[in-house]
């Protein structure tokens, strides 16, 4: 990870993901891609920019919230989660929910945070843009707290394949934002801030979003006829994001500071299993190696020179291959 090339380029808070980094990331996600596949998900690319009743049909105040980035040309936001744009997808739709009892939809885009002011200002704990893999849920109302703990479930599930420490938070109704009815936050241990730090999360918003965009689902009489519409409740929980690498790589580090990579995560990195430590004194780069091969081929050069000169001072040939050398 470079935040020094990133604050150059992009300002603080931003960062380059290069080698290994950018190496993890791409295995997490295509990890929980694949579990998202397993639970009958559909992969959806989303868009980041919305237009303002998108983002405030799905819950946020964009009259007061200072951490939404804006585009004022435009009028349009920049999405913090692909949920927006899931949960409008279906806006102004009758849904069939009997072709797909959970109507799963899954997206995996960038996503950004404005201001985190005074606190983890170093690391990739608290950017300004990282990358997540979200699962978004359809289903009845009736059947919202089911879902909810098969979302949880799912999470929990990635967080043991990577083999991290970590609690499961049932947030507290005062600390829930303005769409959620409940949310559960999963923290993993992150040893050297000696705490738990939050991986994912989960949220029922039951059918708050979905009155707010008029999504519903067509309901059955009891003798089977059709009966009158119903909103329908959403869903949502992240399987990853790039500050699971912080975890992953704290966790796994052994004592040479080498990192284990976790058995399940292998077969996406190219049956990687150790990620050794960095070297204290970096290995040249193969324009320093010609250099200095090439200084030293100089040298000899001169040396014979100066042999060969009566005066013992290299000769004029050998100073002109010198500095074509160099």
């Amino acid at each position: 990870m470079d935040m020094e090339q990133g604050a150059k380029v992009s300002g603080a808070r931003f960062y380059f993901l290069k080698g290994i980094g950018a190496r993890l990331e791409l295995a997490i996600m295509q990890m929980g891609l694949d579990q998202a596949l397993e639970a009958d998900f559909t992969p959806m690319m989303t868009p980041t920019l919305v237009r303002p009743d998108t983002m405030v049909s799905t819950g946020f105040d964009v009259e007061h919230d200072d951490e939404i980035y804006r585009l004022e040309r435009d009028d349009m936001y920049l999405v913090g989660t692909s949920e927006v744009a899931l949960v409008s997808y279906h806006a102004d739709e009758i849904l069939d929910l009997s072709i797909s009892p959970s109507a799963t939809q899954g997206g995996p885009p960038a996503t950004g945070e404005k201001y985190s002011h005074g606190k983890d200002t170093r690391g990739i704990i608290r950017v300004h843009q990282f990358n997540k893999l979200e699962m978004f849920v359809y289903c009845s109302a009736s059947e919202s707290k089911a879902e909810h703990e098969r979302l949880l479930a799912w999470e929990e599930q990635m967080l043991a394949k990577l083999e991290l420490p970590y609690r499961v938070i049932d947030t507290a109704a005062g600390d829930l934002g303005l769409s959620a009815a409940r949310k559960f936050d999963c923290e993993a241990w992150v040893p050297t801030q000696g705490t738990y730090r939050e991986l994912t999360s989960t949220s029922d918003t039951t059918t708050f979003q979905a009155r707010r965009l008029n999504i519903r689902e067509r309901t059955l009489n009891d003798d089977g006829s059709r009966g009158p519409t119903a909103p329908v409740a959403t869903l949502n929980g992240t399987l990853a994001t790039t500050r699971w690498i912080v975890a992953l790589l704290e966790n796994h580090q052994q004592a040479d500071g080498s990192v284990r990579v976790p058995e399940a995560l292998r077969p996406y990195l190219g049956g990687l299993e150790l990620i050794q430590a960095p070297s204290s004194t970096p290995e040249p780069t193969r324009a320093s190696a010609e250099r200095s091969a090439n200084a030293q081929a100089a040298l000899t050069f001169a040396r014979y020179e100066r042999d060969m000169n009566s005066e013992g001072a290299p000769g004029k040939d050998s100073l002109i291959l010198l500095a074509r050398l160099f």
